[in-house]
This record gives structure tokens, sequence and C-alpha cells, in this order.
């Protein structure tokens, strides 16, 4: 009986680290994926995605989505996130309910939907001054939260409505930190082919902005905007930006122009302040870039940033955190 008990707590407590940094006190459902069979543990929802290691029988992981029929995106105890088959054999889901203070308070009633948007179904009106937990920030415009009944569903996140002291995870990291795991993130999709308008729902190909989105999103839980010029505008808003890459640091996103040839003088005449980004990738530090820009260069790649028509075509760059 003590062995069991003793296994419970360390489960509990393995999950609870993997929620915010907050005091206990309100129930709180965490979905645990325990493992029946070695399987693959995959960098991608397809057979096609390489092998990350094989998960072992007993192992558990927390569950992120089932991102389709076939596979789950998971995050294991190390907070590497990958994919596993949904297949019963392998892999079994559990809901732990856990204690965590509510972290928000309705201030005006509000729809209580079972989506992140106003054309799902309202679950019910929150009234004002009910309690909620936070459990993300889908979006600008929702959070997925947690009501006293343990019903989940999203709520808009207008302070004319909810008032929380929730902060998306990957605020509370060290900067440097966080940086470098977007970065690690984004090596492990080296090759990935490049696909102009590649779609943001699998990691099967890229084009730059879904590269960068996903390497961040995969690192530290971000979710970026999904176009370059987005980015760029998030990067301008924070204002810790550069028009010399020299003074980058890791992770800082880098944003470039069209290319208008490969002498330094074709860029002379050009006001680089009124031109378009058409181009976005990460800097991972000495004159280099992490990024994809066309199927026949062969998909995401490190790229030498000093003395190339990329260094001609740099607009500015800087941190997205």
């Amino acid at each position: 009986m003590k062995k069991k008990s003793a296994i419970l707590l360390l489960m509990v407590s393995m999950f609870l680290s993997m929620l915010p940094n907050q005091i206990l006190a309100y129930m709180v459902n965490v979905q645990n994926a325990v493992v029946l069979e070695s399987v693959n543990f995959r960098t991608e929802p397809s057979l096609s995605g390489s092998r990350i290691r094989y998960l072992s029988v007993g192992e558990r992981l927390l569950l992120i989505s089932k991102v389709n029929e076939s596979w789950y995106k998971l995050k294991d105890k190390n907070g590497r996130i990958g994919y596993a088959s949904t297949l019963t054999r392998y892999i079994r889901i559990e809901t732990i309910s856990v204690k965590a203070e509510p972290n928000a308070t309705v201030v005006k009633s509000v729809s209580f939907r079972t989506g992140p948007s106003t054309g799902y179904a309202n679950n019910r009106y929150l009234q004002s001054g009910e309690a909620l937990y936070i459990i993300d920030k889908v979006n600008e415009y929702w959070y997925k939260a947690e009501d006293k009944n343990l019903v989940i569903g999203y709520v808009s996140t207008s302070t004319q409505y909810i008032s929380t002291t929730y902060v998306e995870p990957y605020k509370l990291m060290d900067p440097e930190a966080a940086a470098q795991k977007a970065i690690d993130a984004g090596m492990k999709y080296l090759g990935t082919p490049y696909e102009f308008g590649s779609s943001r729902q699998n990691t099967s190909t890229f084009d730059c902005s879904d590269f960068v989105r996903q390497a961040y999103l995969d690192g530290i839980g971000m979710k970026l905007p999904g176009d370059s010029r987005g980015q760029g505008d998030l990067v301008k808003q924070i204002g810790k930006t550069s028009s010399n890459w020299h003074y980058l640091k890791k992770g800082d996103l880098v944003f470039f122009m069209s290319y208008k040839g490969y002498k330094p003088a074709d860029y002379e005449s050009i006001n680089k302040s009124t031109e378009t980004i058409t181009h976005t990738g990460i800097y991972i530090g000495n004159g280099q870039i992490l990024h994809t820009f066309s199927v026949a260069s062969g998909g995401v790649q490190i790229t030498n940033l000093a003395d190339s028509t990329w260094e001609l075509r740099f607009l500015f760059g800087g941190t997205p955190l």
C-alpha cells in the first residue's frame, strides 16, 4: 500500500511541475498518458518522422493534444515534445485531478464556449465574481479555462470580462534559456522540405514563417504570428531591435527584404526602413541563421549571414520574448 501511495505521489508531483508555478488549492484536470507497450516517440505525427527514442513500458507523459485519429502530441518528463501512436495497445490516457489556486476572476458575465471562437456553442454564461483557473492562452483573444465544476471551456481574454494573474509559462523562463530551447527545437527539423504556404497543422513541410513559428511553439510553447510580417510587427512592438546583425543575440528573429541582386551596389539606393519583409529566420549566433527559403535549397538549413546576399537583404532583427 505504501509503495502504491509513493508512486501516486511521484506521478502527481511530476505533472504539477509541468503546471505554472502557483499555490495549490483548486481542482484541475491533468491528462496523463501511460505507456503500455514500448512505442516510437517521433518528431512529427507521421511514420516518416524521425524517431526521438522508444518510450518505455510504464513511462508517463503529459498529453498535449490528439493531433488526429492516429497520433498523440506528448511531452515527456524531460520536457521533450514528440508524437506517439493513439493505438490503445501502446498508450492509455488517464485524467488526474490536482489542486491549484484559481488565477482568474470573472469581472462581467461572459460566454464560456466549447471552442476558441464565437462560432462555438456556449456552455453557459460565467457570472461576475466567479473564480476560474486559466490553463492556457490560446491566442490574443481566447483563454482555455476550467471552472469550479471541472468543465473546460474558452473565454475572452478581454479585461472587460476577465481579471487574471495568469502568465504564459515561457515568460517566466530565463530569456537566454528560452531562446536556446527554441533553437534546439528548430534544429530537429533540419532538412525538412520547403513549401510556400505550408500548412500550420503539420510539420511535414515549412515555409519561412511557419518554421520559425513551429520552433518557438515546440521549444517554449510560444505562439508567434503565422506570417513573417506579423512576426516582424511583434518584434518591433517589443522594441529590442537592431539593423546591425552583429548586435543580435541567439534566438533573435531576423527579417529580410526581397532579392535585388548579389552586389552591394544593388542595395545602396534602397531605403530599408520602408522595405517590405519577405523572409524570416532565427539567428543562432556566430553569424549564422536557421531558416528555410526554397525547394531547390533543400529545406530547413543553417546559412552564413556574413558576406552573403542575406547580409545585403537584412532589414532588422530582435527578440520576440
